[in-house]
């Protein structure tokens, strides 16, 4: 298997398609990475200078040594600790971004806008080519199949690319293989349904947008799917017999409110199960006493946004945990004390963009707080700022209106992350010069980063905004404003006009 296989299967598992919890480390620190000193830019400032296109041009194998060297050396003290693995890999990765970065300290403006622009057409060709047609190395991810549908579409469209109308057809031809008799989406024809490939399967239909592609969800047959992966405790389980997890229940609900079929039987209890997932650094686990990881982090969140229920967790905790993960490198971290990754650009930038229209919420918690209102012993689980209870009973809510409302809010407060300094990470780190993003330098290119940098480019480029129907000023947008993407509805990961489409549609039914 080649390295280029082997990351996409590991970061498949990660963004939802698998069933492989993420390992934990064995040392934690409360909130910052130790290894760097976080600099603070005054309002205005650029980020670090990133580099040319020319420095990006090179294979990751004749990339020059990092400085820090590749073994873990004896220290010349010997009453010195040894660095970890994980502190030397850290170095290298500091080091080739700081290669990155010096090489534009003394270009001039109209270089750097070239340097930093979005490569468009190499992109575009590059995922069009892989909906048409993928290598023998893939089927190791043959029970990924929407997946490879989704993290395609959905780019093509971040990047405002119609595709032509017969392989349209072929992807709805497909995904309707896959969809099993009895409700869900499997792996591919043939498969057992999973909420994962699910929500990957759904999310395609919805970007591809037409009534043949939207008409083609069996929402009966889908709903009777995820009532039998409804457990008892609230939670949802990724397939029959399967794991419970925070994943479980973000698919679950992300799907059900896109298509309409949101109820109160499919949303009891998962806001209580979620924030019992909360830990103590302010992240959010897969399950309960586990380690806060960025994917379930924003898995969680969006799943209680839709609920209506952010107020169960305490979200001042959550934003200080994920701010603190966007590092010296300028992209984020997926936990404590782990490596810079590209697809992190979205699961983390768009969690901490969510809670920007959620600051009234903030100032209710941060104000029950303070006065001492909190019954002692009590956790954020256990009721909303407002005193109400955590179960909503009223059969006559409106789910799906959770998500159309939420979109229409203006942002509150302005980016709560470094939002230029992203942007300068995935065009001069994640970018391949030959098309595709990857995970950082030194990796390869691969389509599920592709999928996740971009849409973490999105939504940073539209995180300063302040008028929900307005759009970025050229000063939010790094580089030429022809980077400029289209914007995703943040909850689903979707065009946000894709969903407005299937909003109209599903609201009809």
């Amino acid at each position: 298997m080649t390295d280029h296989d082997g990351t996409l299967v590991r970061l498949n598992r990660l963004s939802l398609g698998g069933s492989a919890r993420p390992q934990h480390t064995a040392a934690r620190s409360r909130n910052r990475r130790p290894q760097q000193a976080r600099a603070q830019p005054s309002a205005g400032d650029p980020p670090p200078a990133p580099a040319p296109a020319a420095a990006l041009m090179e294979d990751s194998s004749q990339q020059r040594a990092p400085r820090t060297g590749g073994e873990v050396a004896a220290p010349a003290d010997p009453e010195l600790p040894r660095l970890t693995v994980t502190q030397v890999e850290q170095m290298k990765v500091e080091a080739r971004a700081a290669d990155i970065y010096r090489v534009l300290f003394g270009a001039a403006p109209n270089t750097k806008s070239i340097m930093l622009e979005l490569w468009r057409d190499q992109h575009i060709e590059y995922l069009t080519h892989g909906l048409r047609h993928l290598g023998p190395n893939f089927h190791v991810l043959d029970a990924n199949r929407p997946w490879l549908c989704y993290w395609m579409v959905h780019p093509l469209a971040l990047l405002d690319e119609v595709l032509d109308d017969d392989l349209e057809d072929d992807i709805v031809d497909f995904l309707a293989r896959c969809q099993d008799k009895d409700g869900g989406y499997g792996g591919g024809p043939g498969q057992l349904p999973h909420l994962a490939t699910t929500y990957a399967a759904v999310n395609t239909l919805v970007t591809i947008g037409s009534e043949r592609a939207l008409s083609s969800i069996n929402r009966d047959k889908l709903y009777e799917f995820m009532l039998r992966m409804k457990d008892e405790s609230g939670a949802f389980r990724m397939h029959d017999g399967g794991e419970m997890d925070v994943r479980a229940s973000y698919t679950a609900i992300s799907v059900a409110s896109l298509v309409n079929i949101l109820d109160v039987e499919l949303a009891k209890g998962v806001g209580d199960f979620i924030a019992r997932c909360q830990t103590y650094e302010g992240g959010i686990a897969g399950e309960p006493y586990a380690e806060a990881h960025g994917g379930y982090t924003f898995c969680g969140l969006a799943a209680l946004i839709l609920l209506n229920e952010a107020e169960k967790l305490d979200l001042s905790s959550l934003i200080d945990w994920v701010a603190f993960r966007q590092g010296v490198e300028c992209g984020f971290q997926g936990r404590t004390n782990k490596l810079v990754d590209g697809c992190y650009s979205f699961w983390q930038g768009a969690a901490i963009a969510l809670t920007q229209k959620l600051v009234m919420i903030v100032d209710e918690q941060l104000k029950s707080s303070y006065s001492c209102k909190k019954p002692s012993g009590g956790d954020a689980s256990s009721a909303s700022p407002s005193g109400s209870t955590s179960e909503k009973s009223s059969s006559a809510v409106n789910y799906t209106k959770f998500g159309f409302d939420f979109i229409q809010r203006s942002n509150q407060i302005g980016p709560l992350f470094h939002n230029i300094a992203l942007q300068q990470y995935i065009l001069l780190c994640a970018q391949v010069l030959e098309g595709g993003l990857r995970d950082k330098p030194g990796k390869n290119r691969d389509h599920y980063h592709s999928c996740y940098c971009l849409s973490g480019l999105s939504v940073s480029q539209y995180s300063a905004m302040t008028d929900s129907d307005s759009c970025p000023l050229p000063q939010h947008v790094l580089g030429p404003y022809s980077n400029l993407l289209e914007p995703v509805h943040p909850l689903y990961n979707v065009v946000l006009d894709k969903y407005h489409t299937a909003y109209e549609f599903f609201s009809k039914e």
